[in-house]
């Protein structure tokens, strides 16, 4: 719920992440970076790589886990992995298709793993023989993706794995690892390999949004790395934004940074939306819209769109944006299930995109009802009230509002209609109709003209 937006550990956390305003930029100059992303709201994460090929069996037999990490959880040996590239070929991947799902979805922008953990690339690198290159396939996967974002109007983005299980040298060693019979693996020398990587991707396809770093956990990466690559990176593209996985500070799954001073732009929760958010600090979830990133065949439990629509208000309302995921098939199709959802998720935001788009978290006290999240325009405020339970005794309460009533007006969102305002001494409603005009959920748009205050119990 909305509730109370303080408490010791998101203030710690808010300190430590704007943090980046003291690594050669003032306030404004962050702000101004950080604009797109923060009016954004809503983003596409894309989950793809040979491990679609087994699609989360091994030996005709099921694998625990989620699919990406196939070669991990199964185990399997480098050996046995690699001619996995002998056989991914997705003759059916259409990027405009791609773009124009997401773009019509609301979506804002596309992360997509040019390489996760497993190593392998989605583009033709002049450093690894482990990439597109080598497949049937043959063709960079990267730049038509690239083409159709710029075309369309969609910020791209790269995930790139810090972690590789493929590289001679990157510093842990584990029997099924590339780097096994490696008796002193040199993490300069596989540091020095993944800049060229990320420079090849950065001076390839224009400019980039975001660089999304995963895999830093293990002890091979250290902070004084994280710091060496947020600069190098930001050397090639001043205005990239890098996540907080650049560097050691995060916290589990919780995405936010440990006590410290560690470099990045936002938090990332991971598979989790924070109870009260973060507070003025820049936080994105993650989320599957079933349970593996990879595509897996056997996975057939999906979100419904009403919890998939819900959680991206409910992400809103806490001042964080959601990147949701899919994982194309390795002939490049994206599950039937995905572009239902993200569909039907386009019909609502068609009507109610602006409830979501460049709105900042919720003011007000904990709803029963539902979410909130708000605007402001010089003198005016919006707040967009997103009704989930609809309440039976035909009034909305919105708690904590103080407001003269000619201050006040409110539409509905979905078709711009007058919705009547119900002011007494200490409240303000909404009358409503019986029924829900949107059984999921139904935004009211109640404009505040004048000076007004919040009052917390």
């Amino acid at each position: 719920m909305n509730g109370s937006r303080c408490g010791i550990y998101s203030l710690v956390a808010g300190l430590l992440l704007l943090g980046g305003v003291s690594f050669g930029e003032t306030p404004e100059q962050r702000d101004e970076r950080m604009e797109w992303w923060r009016e954004a709201r809503f983003g596409m994460f894309i989950h793809w790589g040979v491990y679609a090929v087994p699609a989360g069996e091994w030996n005709g037999k099921p694998v625990k886990g989620i699919a990406e990490w196939i070669q991990s959880k199964a185990p399997i040996t480098a050996a046995e992995y690699e001619p996995l590239k002998d056989v991914f070929n997705p003759v059916q991947y259409d990027a405009v298709n791609w773009v124009q799902l997401a773009k019509n979805a609301g979506m804002k922008y596309i992360v997509i793993t040019s390489k996760h953990h497993d190593g392998f690339c989605l583009w033709d690198s002049a450093e690894t023989d482990w990439d597109i290159a080598s497949t049937p396939y043959k063709r960079d996967l990267l730049k038509p993706l690239a083409d159709a974002c710029e075309k369309h109007g969609i910020k791209l983005c790269f995930y790139h794995s810090i972690m590789d299980w493929k590289h001679p040298d990157y510093g842990v060693k584990k029997p099924w690892r590339g780097n096994f019979d490696n008796p002193e693996p040199d993490m300069d020398a596989y540091t020095a390999y993944m800049k060229a990587q990320l420079k090849e991707l950065l001076t390839g396809y224009g400019d980039i949004g975001v660089l999304w770093f995963d895999g830093e956990w293990e002890k091979a990466w250290t902070s004084e790395r994280g710091a060496d690559l947020d600069d190098y990176l930001r050397a090639i593209q001043p205005s990239i934004i890098i996540n907080n996985r650049v560097d050691k500070g995060r916290k589990g799954m919780a995405g936010m940074n440990k006590a410290g001073d560690f470099r990045g732009d936002f938090g990332t929760p991971e598979q989790e939306i924070p109870h009260n958010g973060f507070p003025g600090v820049d936080w994105e979830s993650c989320m599957t819209m079933n349970k593996s990133w990879g595509y897996k065949a056997s996975d057939h439990n999906w979100k419904s769109t009403e919890q998939l629509i819900r959680n991206l208000v409910d992400i809103a309302s806490k001042g964080g944006n959601y990147l949701l995921n899919i994982g194309p098939t390795a002939e490049g199709l994206i599950p039937a299930p995905s572009v239902e959802r993200l569909n039907e998720m386009g019909e609502w935001m068609k009507l109610n995109g602006p409830s979501i788009h460049g709105t900042s978290a919720s003011p007000l006290p904990a709803l029963d009802w539902g979410r909130c999240t708000m605007k402001k325009t010089g003198e005016k405020t919006t707040l967009y009230l997103h009704v989930f339970q609809w309440p039976e005794n035909g009034e909305l309460m919105v708690p904590g509002l103080r407001a003269a009533s000619e201050a006040l007006s409110a539409t509905w969102l979905a078709d711009g209609s007058k919705a009547e305002v119900l002011t007494g001494p200490e409240s303000v409603a909404i009358s409503l109709p019986k029924q829900a005009p949107d059984a999921i959920d139904t935004v009211i748009e109640l404009n505040i003209s004048g000076p007004y205050e919040i009052v917390h119990p």
